[in-house]
């Protein structure tokens, strides 16, 4: 038996595997953009260690791909059956339940490791991705209050899960302490894309777009070995180009930064989620503006045919139907539609719930709107809006639904449902509605 960078015990007799596992969990943490290819040695040199094939079936669910799912339940099963430490087995069982569309069971699992071994970072971070992605701020923030101050700073990795607790604080609206522990990461190592993205959305959150711009620009010569966290991180410059009205940089960042379809990284993975919600919302958010997005939806609706009835990801699917219907594809977003309440009809609970009281609302909202029917899309998003955290997707993602909603409800005459967006939207963001481009004419308007 060998042991991790952090110390703890992994089953395995090969010396090799346990050095590919720490290179494969270190690639994890640092957003490497070939942290996907070191699962092959590690498996190469031990495929009976139950952690390598933890590891290989937790690296598949990160995709958010629909069919990637059999083979994480299979590594799962597979881990299961492996002789482990109670830690190793209770990996497997987190993965099984994530596979098996239980969130809220894997969290369990994940805390209960955490709870006697707290330097167990892999576990440590699925959890904190897992919890973003179920809408779970609030136990996001938790975790990482309740296990990072118990290991020790110098542990191997330990400053990699600084960034986590600057996320986690920024999303509960604690910015200064955001900012601190995000700064006190970069300091620690520069090319931590997790801990320059939680302090771009401190900037974002503050609207300190400046700041936030320069922060990026200093921060990405440090960003050539990172995966495609990167271009979520020019999302947010081009957000501050939005906000201060410069819509030509917008697009100039689309092109060659988020969405750029030259890019080794966007070749590789033309449909990943978190790729697909940044280049929809920004030409939504465009589109909401009055700005010619060009043919620019239409490469973005081939990817979202494809994907219907995939519905891996709650959050991505609103982008997928904002791409359908921004290239004007209603019959297939009807199709989108009928597959999205087959999935939720038939998974009566856990991640049904979200499909059927925030996912689908929103999907058909933003299809009502592309057709002109606004006052049909503020009734079909009325009734989801307490529900749409449950999505996933940080605050500043999450905005682009009550832009929508709020839009709507301006073009539809319906002042009440305009003045309820305002009222959320003032509570919700610290920044005043004059200095939020999207809100400042309606809240002037309405007197806000």
């Amino acid at each position: 038996m060998h042991r991790d960078a952090q110390g703890l015990p992994l089953t395995t007799a090969s010396a090799a595997a346990a050095g590919a596992y720490d290179h494969a969990v270190e690639g994890y943490l640092r957003y490497a953009a070939d942290a996907g290819t070191r699962i092959k040695p590690l498996l190469e040199a031990d495929p009976a260690a139950p952690m390598a094939q933890v590891l290989a079936g937790s690296f598949a669910m990160l995709a958010f791909r629909a069919d990637a799912v059999p083979g994480a339940a299979a590594a799962a099963a597979r881990a299961a059956a492996l002789p482990g430490t109670a830690r190793e087995q209770a990996h497997a069982a987190a993965l099984t339940a994530w596979a098996g569309g239980a969130p809220e069971q894997a969290l369990a699992r994940w805390e209960a490791i955490l709870a006697t071994h707290p330097q167990d970072i892999l576990a440590f971070r699925l959890h904190h991705f897992v919890a973003f992605w179920s809408g779970a701020g609030a136990r996001m923030l938790a975790n990482a209050e309740q296990v990072l101050p118990r290991i020790d700073p110098a542990m191997p990795g330990a400053a990699l899960l600084l960034g986590c607790r600057a996320f986690a604080h920024e999303e509960a609206g604690l910015y200064t302490t955001a900012e601190e522990y995000g700064r006190a990461a970069i300091d620690a190592s520069p090319g931590d894309l997790w801990a320059a993205h939680a302090v771009a959305h401190v900037f974002e959150m503050q609207g300190r777009r400046a700041e936030g711009t320069a922060w990026i620009v200093r921060l990405q010569p440090h960003w050539a070995a990172g995966n495609n966290l990167k271009h979520h991180l020019w999302w947010h410059e081009a957000l501050y180009a939005l906000e201060q009205g410069d819509h030509g940089r917008v697009l100039a960042l689309y092109d060659t930064g988020f969405r750029d379809l030259a890019s080794p990284l966007t070749a590789a993975l033309p449909d990943l989620y978190i790729d697909v919600q940044n280049a929809c919302s920004m030409l939504f958010r465009l589109q909401l503006r009055g700005v010619d997005a060009g043919a620019r939806w239409e490469e973005l609706a081939d990817r979202a045919e494809a994907r219907i009835g995939d519905t891996a990801s709650a959050f991505t699917l609103p982008h997928w139907m904002m791409a359908l219907a921004g290239a004007g594809r209603f019959a297939a977003a009807e199709r989108m539609l009928d597959a999205l309440r087959d999935a939720a009809a038939a998974t009566p609970h856990g991640p049904g719930v979200t499909l059927r009281e925030a996912a689908l609302p929103a999907c058909a909202a933003v299809l009502h709107r592309a057709r002109g029917a606004h006052a049909a899309a503020v009734e079909a998003l009325r009734p989801a809006l307490g529900a749409l955290p449950r999505l996933g997707g940080s605050h500043a993602q999450q905005d682009v639904l009550a832009q929508l909603f709020l839009d709507s409800a301006i073009r539809a005459g319906r002042r009440p449902d305009a003045v309820l967006l305002l009222e959320r939207a003032a509570a919700r963001h610290p920044l005043p509605l004059a200095r939020r481009a999207a809100y400042a004419e309606a809240a002037a308007a309405l007197g806000f």
